[in-house]
C-alpha cells in the first residue's frame, strides 16, 4: 500500500480536527487508498508546535512553513491558518508539486482565490490535487438528497432555503480573534460559516448567477485577545479590557438566483442566541421537498408529490450503512456519526482523488466560484442592487 508523507500548517482549532481525520482514515476506509505518515507539523509558536508534533504523533515541528514546503520528502500539505496566509502557503506548495488540501474560505479576497484557482490549474497535467475543505456536502444525508435530485425524485427544483446559525460571537465579550478582521479574515459571517450553505446549494442545485443582500454589523468592537489562539467563543474577556474596532459582518441574508432558473434564500448570522451549529437546506421541486438540519446530522426528511393523499407528508430516513459512506456510519442506523467522522470522509475523498489522479469535488476551482458568489454579496450590498456571480 502507498504511503503519503503529511504536513500540517496551523496546530490550532482546524489542524486537530485534520490531523484526527487523516490518523482515522485507514480505520474507517479499510483497505485505505493510501496509509497517512504524520511527518511534519508547523505553527508560528515554538510551544505549540512542539507540543503539537507530541500529542500528535509528527516526526518534526517546525514555526516556518517553507520548510516544509521545500522539504522534497512531504508529499501533502494541510493548510489550517487564519484566511490572509492560504494563498501564499498553498501556491509556494502547489509550484513545489505538493498535493494541498486547504481550510476554508479558500481565501481572504477574491484576487487570492483566483490565485489559488490559476495555480491548482497550472499543476493539473501532473496530477497535483487540490481540495477546498467544504466538508459538509460529504454529510451521508446531503449525498443522498443529491442521488434523489439527481434521479428526478422531486422533480425540477424550484426553490432552495438554506441557514447557517451559530450564537458564539452573540457575546461582546468574546475577543476580538483574527476572524473579526477584514485584513486577516476577509470578511465576517460571509466568509467564516456562509460560503459553507452557498457550497451546499450549489452542490444541490447547480451554481447561482445572481444574487441582491444585505450586511449587518452588530457589534462594533470587542476586548482585544491576547495571543494568537483563536478561541471561538470559549473566552469571555473582563469588560474593563482593552477594545479595539470589529471591520467584519455579524449577519448576511441575500436572495439567490440559479443558473437553472430556480430562486432562493440564504441566511447567515453568529449572533442567533440559542443556536449552535444550525445549518439547515430545504429544497422544493415540482414533484417533492428535501430537507436537512446539522444539528440531527444523521436524518434526511422527504416528502414525495406522489404519495397518497391521505399519508402525503415528510418522513425521515435515518443514514446508516446502507447509505453512503457506509463505512464510517458504525453498523445499525441510529448509531450516527459526527463531526469527526465527517472531517474523515472528506480526507478519504482527498487521499483517494490523489491515489486515483482525479480533481474532488471541492477542488480549488469549485472554492472560486463560491468566491465569486461572496464577492457578488457585498457588491450588492454596496449597490443596493441585484449583481452577477
Amino acid at each position: 500500500m502507498e504511503k503519503l508523507n503529511i504536513a500540517l500548517i496551523g496546530a490550532g482549532f482546524m489542524g486537530k480536527a485534520h490531523t484526527v481525520a487523516f490518523s482515522n482514515m485507514p480505520k474507517f476506509f479499510w483497505p485505505a487508498p493510501a496509509m497517512p505518515v504524520f511527518k511534519t507539523i508547523c505553527d508560528i509558536v515554538p510551544e505549540i508546535a512542539e507540543d503539537s508534533k507530541k500529542r500528535f504523533g509528527f516526526e518534526k515541528s517546525c514555526t516556518d512553513w517553507r520548510n516544509i514546503v521545500n522539504d522534497p520528502e512531504i508529499d501533502v500539505v494541510s493548510v489550517c491558518t487564519p484566511n490572509d496566509s492560504h494563498a501564499e502557503i498553498s501556491i509556494a506548495a502547489l509550484k513545489a508539486n505538493k498535493h494541498v488540501i486547504c481550510e476554508k474560505p479558500i481565501a481572504n479576497t477574491i484576487e487570492n482565490a483566483k490565485a489559488m484557482a490559476d495555480a491548482a490549474e497550472e499543476v493539473k497535467s501532473k496530477n497535483i490535487i487540490t481540495m477546498c475543505a467544504y466538508q459538509y456536502r460529504r454529510i451521508p444525508a446531503v449525498v443522498l438528497a443529491k442521488k434523489f435530485i439527481e434521479e428526478g425524485s422531486i422533480g425540477e427544483i424550484l426553490n432552495v432555503r438554506a441557514t447557517y446559525l451559530q450564537s458564539w460571537s452573540a457575546d461582546p465579550a468574546s475577543p476580538l480573534s483574527w476572524r473579526f478582521q477584514k485584513e486577516i479574515a476577509g470578511a465576517g459571517t460571509l466568509g467564516d460559516i456562509a460560503t459553507h450553505v452557498i457550497d451546499l446549494s450549489q452542490y444541490l442545485a447547480g451554481n447561482i448567477s445572481e444574487v441582491v443582500s444585505n450586511i449587518k454589523t452588530y457589534i462594533d468592537e470587542r476586548p482585544v485577545q491576547e495571543g494568537g489562539v483563536d478561541l471561538l467563543g470559549t473566552v469571555k474577556i473582563d469588560s474593563d479590557a482593552k477594545k479595539a474596532p470589529v471591520d467584519v459582518d455579524d449577519e448576511a441574508s441575500f436572495l439567490v438566483k440559479f443558473e437553472s432558473g430556480a430562486v432562493g434564500s440564504i441566511e447567515a448570522t453568529r449572533n442567533a442566541w440559542g443556536r449552535n451549529n444550525f445549518i439547515t437546506i430545504e429544497v422544493h421541486g415540482t414533484e417533492g421537498s428535501l430537507f436537512f438540519n446539522y444539528e440531527r446530522l444523521n436524518e434526511l426528511q422527504v416528502c414525495f408529490a406522489k404519495d397518497p393523499d391521505d399519508r402525503r407528508g415528510f418522513k425521515t430516513i435515518y443514514t446508516g450503512p446502507a447509505h453512503f459512506y457506509g463505512e464510517v456510519t458504525w453498523n445499525i442506523p441510529g448509531m450516527n456519526i459526527g463531526y469527526g467522522e465527517l472531517k474523515t470522509i472528506e480526507i478519504y475523498e482527498f487521499v483517494k482523488s490523489i491515489i486515483e489522479g482525479r480533481q474532488p469535488s471541492t477542488s480549488f476551482d469549485v472554492a472560486y466560484q463560491i468566491s465569486k458568489v461572496c464577492d457578488a454579496v457585498v457588491r450588492s450590498f454596496e449597490s443596493g442592487r441585484w449583481e452577477k456571480c
